[in-house]
């Protein structure tokens, strides 16, 4: 009899996260025949079936939920011997596996680029995706650390702000609104915006902004990525906010004078509550806390004048 594997189980996760194969096999980097084969595989292994499909939709049979819930054990048991095998080597050649919200991502990339000039042996794995994604790996235990906006107070986490994160509006440099100074809110109520999707901490924040000034926020394009917002305003496609830690001096795009802006929100240093920290992650987070100031500064500096019309 055949035994499963690993890798067969990181597939059968992923499928079941996705809601797909074809989405799947995307994040995976593998072909769609290549998924459907390793979970025919796991389901002959097994003797059940895992996924069944109703209309367009596929969703896990009971049998799914229960191997999903395995799935899961087996990879905090696994992290948590990464970290016991950690603590053993030191910080000579330890491992760190990090995600980030994508809004942060430039200001992630940037610290851990500081973190490995003084722990070049330290192996560091970043992850950037959305809100709802990162929630899933810290509830799985499966990183060592989330860079996020403020995380939900219902979830058994630690969360330490370690840097201001200022959101800012941008708009493209031909936009009527990019030579005008002090745009009231209303003003600014009635352009189309270029904004994230619905559950990202920036649009959540920005929602309520506008509800507690009793304006509505008129969303007419929904982005899962900064990047992707920051482009489609640069092509005149409506106004967008998004944060001041982002690459924006490189781009052609205006910062916008608007009441109320920019919008100070935090950025949080996020872990699991009990969590037993690797020397590596332990020295990145201490890192974090006291140099991300330092290095925000540079940024801002280099986003100045540049990044306004």
């Amino acid at each position: 009899m055949s035994r499963l594997t690993l890798r067969q189980l990181d597939i059968f996760e992923a499928v079941a996260r996705c809601g797909s194969f074809s989405r799947a096999s995307e994040e995976l980097h593998l072909s769609q025949p290549a998924v459907s084969m390793q979970i025919k595989q796991l389901e002959e292994i097994l003797g059940l079936a895992l996924f069944e499909q109703v209309g367009r939709k596929m969703h896990l049979t009971e049998a799914g939920r229960e191997t999903l819930e395995a799935c899961r054990a087996v990879k905090r048991e696994l992290n948590s011997l990464k970290h016991s095998l950690s603590d053993l080597q030191g910080l000579k050649g330890g491992a760190l596996v990090v995600s980030v919200v994508s809004s942060a991502s430039y200001l992630a990339a940037r610290l851990i680029a500081e973190f490995r000039q003084k722990h070049p042996d330290i192996h560091v794995a970043l992850n950037a995706v959305n809100r709802e994604t990162l929630l899933q790996h810290l509830a799985e235990n499966s990183i060592d650390i989330a860079l996020m906006g403020r995380p939900p107070e219902d979830q058994d986490l630690v969360a330490e702000p370690f840097l201001d994160n200022p959101l800012v509006v941008i708009a493209s440099p031909s936009h009527e609104l990019s030579e005008m100074r002090n745009i009231s809110l209303k003003r600014l109520a009635e352009e189309p915006f270029v904004g994230r999707e619905q559950g990202s901490g920036t649009r959540i924040a920005l929602e309520k902004f506008f509800n507690d000034h009793g304006l509505n926020l008129k969303v007419a394009m929904e982005m899962n990525k900064n990047e992707a917002i920051k482009q489609a305003v640069e092509a005149g496609l409506g106004v967008g906010v998004v944060s001041l830690h982002g690459e924006l001096a490189k781009r052609e795009l205006s910062i916008l004078d608007v009441e109320g802006f920019p919008l100070l929100r935090k950025w949080f240093l996020v872990h699991r509550q009990g969590k037993r920290f690797s020397p590596a992650a332990s020295a990145f987070s201490g890192f974090v806390l006291k140099e991300a100031h330092r290095i925000a500064r540079y940024e801002a500096a280099a986003n100045g004048p540049d990044a306004h019309s």
